[in-house]
């Protein structure tokens, strides 16, 4: 085989690799057979640099920076689609092109697309090579950004990318992407960026774009680009493409393009509503942002005769999500006291509708990244409401800023009780370290008796802060030493309420060690830490007693979590709190199992995960069971993972254990194992 024939045959292989690794994420080789292949063909193009070509996997990042972007000229228009926000517009939508239908009720299909929030590009392929890609540009014109493409692997540089692909390379083919950052890698480049003290990107969309229009392609390269393809512009006659578009995505599949597995079908309209509405608790639980629903007429030749209102396609429409961004002004900062002496930032808002919700307050995290994004006080900011997940600050809108903007300064002492901030060296945040503060007694208060800590009936938050204030409570441990006449002279508490509560202290009392150990609020020790360290000693009292360095050699327990173990322990005024609970009768040791008992080894070996919301038990009383008899309880699905118990509102890891062909049982098949 001479050198041409060699470097042919190696660049089909290096390609189909890259296909296969960063586009169908399965890769059939090892990374050194693949770095193998690609320096033979690297060394065999430098001895023969007559043979190089554009499209050979070597130049993804080869090419001399350019002074300016080339204006081109798409093939056919770049359209962008009207919107609806709900299902009324969706159906009016439907109403409207039934008019420019040969019958207006026929029976239609449709293929409802993620409407990914990237940089949308147009590829252009000639006899199977990448030879153009441009960005939309104005619909009609675009920017050649060919060289920044060839940088990023997803793109694919020949089609069909597989070797062995039956289908013949098409003469001519222009395709429709979108050019987007993965939301984890977008969260690790701005932190490499922020290191490198480089320009940190507000979102992901913008950092797709500034990263396509870099001028030199080696600045692309860099980052962790990756498309997703979904239209077919135009082709030459002799190329055979479907009719369906639902046939389409599965042809530019085929092709070796990256499509996005998130598509779905739906044969009526009615089922595009309820993909939108799933979509819409869907889009925070995957690995790219989306903002909206792409709903395409199925027949592509039908829905392009429909023409167009204005310049906008009739045949498809986009469906766009509750926004979750919106601008309005920071008033003031707020300093709140934790539960832990955190004193955390909260921005005060002129109050903004986001998502259907108005939003007034939002979080700031940490006085750092106050300085970093120099947020101001009286700015114009970004604020963002995802899901479940608090409100919080983008940004700053540096651009309308007026000179009247006050810089935040991190406070200096405590605003509740006046006692000196203090910071600890290597931790973000700021500290009130007073155990007497008044605003920590009653956030350690309601945490204690909360549902995932001790669970105590008829104990709520108002109750907490109530008992505080009247100073019937001055530590943890006082709730079970209240008085039931000082309890029945407070406002609003009548005999049957103070006995209830009374009852529910009481049985509080044969809580486990690893919910009274949460409940104590130390530092990083929530559930999962507690059960690890009552699982390794035993007891609180043997806890107490470990050192630093034992700590960390438990696996799952971090430096940070040790030395605040070991602090919390060292300091004599926990030492007399854990006293004070001792007398109270709470219990500090892991009862012994009664080896004898029936059952009591029926799920030994077997690892279990628990998602959703069960029938008849908590969560932790679900975890309780298994462990009685013997079976483990993780935190995330693996392939370690023997059971998934999944309730209602099931979320990601159901998706993922369906993935790994775990086993999934409900709440009375548990029962049924113990």
């Amino acid at each position: 085989m001479n050198p041409q024939e060699r470097i042919a045959q190696l660049r089909d292989e290096v390609n189909y690799h890259l296909y296969r690794y960063h586009v169908l994420d399965s890769p059939v080789i090892s990374d050194a057979e693949y770095d193998a292949l690609y320096h033979e063909l690297l060394s065999l193009e430098q001895e023969n640099p007559e043979l190089v070509t554009p499209d050979s996997p070597t130049q993804r990042a080869g090419a001399e920076p350019l002074d300016a972007f080339r204006k081109v000229q798409h093939p056919a228009p770049i359209l962008s689609l009207s919107n609806a926000f709900n299902a009324e517009d969706l159906f009016a939508w439907r109403q409207r092109i039934g008019r420019y239908l040969p019958d207006p009720e026929v029976k239609l299909d449709y293929v409802a697309e993620p409407k990914l929030d990237g940089l949308t590009v147009v590829l252009t392929y000639e006899n199977g090579r990448f030879t153009q890609g441009a960005t939309r540009g104005n619909g009609e014109v675009g920017e050649d950004i060919t060289q920044n493409l060839r940088t990023i692997t997803a793109v694919p540089q020949r089609i069909p990318v597989d070797p062995k692909s039956e289908l013949p390379a098409p003469p001519y083919l222009v395709v429709r992407g979108e050019v987007f950052f993965p939301l984890d890698k977008f969260e690790q480049f701005n932190e490499r960026q922020r290191t490198e003290e480089k320009q940190v990107y507000m979102n992901p969309r913008n950092a797709a774009s500034g990263s396509l229009r870099q001028l030199d392609p080696k600045i692309t390269a860099g980052r962790p680009l990756t498309l997703y393809c979904y239209d077919l512009v135009t082709w030459s006659d002799d190329v055979d493409v479907p009719d369906k578009q639902w046939d389409r995505l599965s042809y530019l599949r085929q092709l070796g393009f990256p499509v996005s597995s998130d598509s779905q079908y739906c044969a009526t309209i009615e089922a595009v509503a309820d993909v939108y509405d799933e979509w819409i608790d869907k889009r925070n639980q995957i690995n790219y942002e989306v903002d909206g629903v792409v709903v395409k007429i199925n027949d592509r030749p039908l829905a392009d005769s429909l023409g167009f209102v204005g310049k906008d396609p009739r045949g498809a429409v986009a469906m766009k999500f509750p926004a979750q961004e919106k601008t309005t002004r920071l008033l003031e900062v707020q300093v709140n006291v934790g539960r832990t002496g955190i004193l955390a930032p909260n921005a005060v808002l002129e109050p903004v509708e986001i998502g259907g919700v108005v939003v007034r307050n939002a979080t700031l995290h940490n006085y750092d990244e106050i300085a970093r994004k120099d947020i101001r006080i009286g700015d114009t900011v970004i604020v963002k409401r995802a899901g479940d997940v608090i409100p919080y600050i983008v940004g700053p809108v540096v651009d309308l800023r007026d000179g009247s903007e006050q810089v935040i300064k991190p406070p200096t002492h405590c605003p509740v009780c006046g006692e000196p901030a203090l910071r600890v060296p290597g931790e973000v945040a700021i500290y009130c370290d007073n155990p007497s503060c008044p605003e920590q007694l009653v956030r350690r208060v309601e945490y204690f008796v909360s549902r995932g800590a001790m669970d105590i009936d008829g104990f709520g938050s108002k109750t907490g802060a109530l008992l505080a204030e009247q100073g019937l409570v001055k530590d943890l441990a006082d709730i079970y030493y209240l008085d039931r006449d000082a309890l029945l002279a407070l406002e609003g508490f009548k005999d049957k309420k103070v006995d209830n509560l009374l009852s529910g202290l009481e049985v509080s009392k044969n809580q486990s060690p690893v919910r009274f150990l949460t409940a104590l609020g130390i530092r990083f020790v929530g559930n999962v830490v507690a059960g690890l360290l009552i699982d390794e000693f035993g007891s609180i009292d043997a806890l107490g007693e470990a050192s630093q360095e034992r700590l960390e050699e438990i696996e799952g327990i971090g430096p940070g979590t040790a030395v605040s173990v070991t602090t919390w322990f060292a300091d004599e005024r926990h030492r007399d709190l854990l006293e004070k609970f001792r007398q109270a009768g709470l219990k500090f040791a892991m009862d012994k199992p009664d080896e004898d008992a029936p059952g009591s080894t029926a799920l030994e070996g077997l690892t279990f995960v628990i998602t959703g919301t069960l029938p008849s038990m908590s969560r932790d009383e679900a975890k309780s069971l298994i462990e009685a008899h013997g079976g483990k309880v993780t935190g995330s699905v693996s392939n370690n993972t023997d059971y998934l118990l999944a309730g209602e509102k099931a979320g990601s890891k159901l998706t993922k254990a369906e993935s790994l062909g775990i086993t999934i049982i409900d709440e009375s098949e548990l029962l049924n194992m113990t």
